[in-house]
């Protein structure tokens, strides 16, 4: 019997058997591609950064503002957690100090919002700058993209304190390269139905009208973090 014939009678006896063996692959292998969901992306980490404001003074813990992001944001689309970093009577340089164990949490994004303090206490511009320009740098140091929001200082201080006051944040934002909400309590500032009975602190349902309207912007920062994740 030649070589080729043999083979030839090999590959007859064994042909249907081989084929039989390639259909079962095939079909492990379309199961095994249904059968085994896709990879989750993992949830998006915010830190909210903040004083009395961020940390919810005078408000139930559902009706802080980083619990009213989060629930709107979920509502939305959005698979992410918003940790309440907001620490009441805070200062820029109280921010500053603590940032480092902030970061501890490993968040994706941040939003800082400080100052008010500041103002309150006719601290200068020029140390909140500073402060700010520090927080800033740090979190991008860390790869963290972030949203800067900025306040207003009292009108009793001035004109020109104010000015100085609020160019520090447009200043920042611009010098940084990070998204900028120029005013934190927009919307609920100085309306009477819409803050606490001090007329500094927002409600439940003023918070409500700040996450509104920071919404798109915050939105924007989780798309910055979706594209560097994908980059």
């Amino acid at each position: 019997m030649s070589r080729s014939f043999a083979a030839g009678r090999a590959s007859g006896a064994y042909g249907p058997w081989l084929r039989s063996i390639n259909a079962w692959i095939a079909l492990a292998l379309i199961f095994l591609t249904f059968a085994i969901p896709p990879a989750r992306a993992e949830p998006i980490t915010i830190l909210g950064l903040g004083d009395s404001l961020m940390a919810g003074y005078g408000l139930s813990r559902g009706s802080s503002f980083p619990a009213q992001l989060e629930a709107a944001l979920r509502q939305r689309g959005h698979d992410v957690r918003v940790i309440n970093a907001g620490v009441s009577g805070d200062t820029s340089a109280g921010g500053k100090a603590r940032l480092g164990w902030s970061l501890a949490e490993k968040p994706d994004a941040a939003i800082v919002e400080l100052g008010a303090n500041d103002g309150l206490r006719g601290l200068s511009p020029e140390a909140m700058r500073d402060n700010l320009d520090a927080i800033l740098s740090e979190l991008r140091s860390h790869r963290v993209p972030a949203l800067l929001a900025g306040m207003r200082a009292p009108p009793n201080l001035g004109r020109e304190y104010a000015d100085a006051f609020r160019r520090v944040y447009a200043d920042l934002a611009a010098a940084h390269g990070v998204i900028f909400y120029p005013f934190f309590l927009d919307g609920v500032a100085a309306d009477r139905s819409l803050n606490q009975d001090d007329g500094m602190h927002p409600s439940a349902e003023g918070v409500a009208v700040v996450v509104e309207r920071i919404l798109p912007k915050v939105e924007e920062l989780i798309g910055r973090v979706k594209a560097q994740r994908a980059g």
